[in-house]
């Protein structure tokens, strides 16, 4: 069940004690290795941090009037979560950089601890489950810039080229479904031009 607190403040109180301190953990690690350039915010439930209005105005594809989500952290119902979009959408100087997961996994191999890993979601259930270490150095990889133009250059390009697909699908849908309808009132039009003709010659 998603959080209707307001503030993080609000959303720590919430917490029962053992969940309030994991994630007020966790949520050092992040703020002492985030850009400056990023904020810190409720977002969907969550305390979020997210590029805010002020430096990309456009904001989240899915949703313009959010600011763009960079990484979370949540209290769910059997677990903990802490979002890491930027190993997922892993990037160099803006460019696309495949290895980054790769990164991400063997050095939280190392530590010798368990990853319980979604697509950009880690799982714990107390906070020495987590490679902290890892984790702040995950986010401390991506400065916002290089956040941004990665974002404008493959998430949005992806979604551009994608709408363009389905408009073009659906342009040809409509022209298919249209071919039988212009078919047949061709048909009907010789019908009646010839119905026409017989009738002119019979009256002759």
């Amino acid at each position: 069940m998603q959080s209707k607190a307001t503030t993080v403040a609000q959303y720590l109180a919430e917490l029962p004690a053992d969940r309030r301190e994991a994630i007020s953990a966790v949520r050092a690690v992040i703020l002492k290795n985030l850009d400056k350039g990023y904020q810190e915010t409720m977002q969907y439930g969550m305390i979020g941090y997210s590029v805010p209005h002020s430096i990309f105005p456009d904001g989240y594809h899915c949703d313009p009037k959010q600011p763009l989500p960079f990484a979370a952290l949540a209290s769910q119902k059997n677990y903990m979560s802490v979002y890491l979009t930027g190993v997922h959408c892993g990037c160099v100087d803006g460019e696309p950089d495949t290895s980054t997961v790769a990164w991400f996994k063997d050095a939280w191999a190392k530590t010798g601890k368990k990853l319980d890993m979604g697509k950009a979601c880690i799982r714990f259930k107390k906070v020495d489950d987590l490679a902290l270490d890892v984790i702040g150095e995950a986010i401390r990889r991506l400065p916002v810039k290089e956040y941004v133009a990665f974002y404008e250059k493959t998430i949005l390009s992806n979604n551009k080229q994608a709408a363009a697909r389905s408009a073009a699908k659906k342009a040809d849908g409509k022209e298919a479904a249209n071919k039988p309808a212009a078919a047949a009132k061709k048909t009907a039009k010789k019908t009646v031009v010839k119905a026409a003709k017989k009738k002119a010659v019979g009256r002759r």
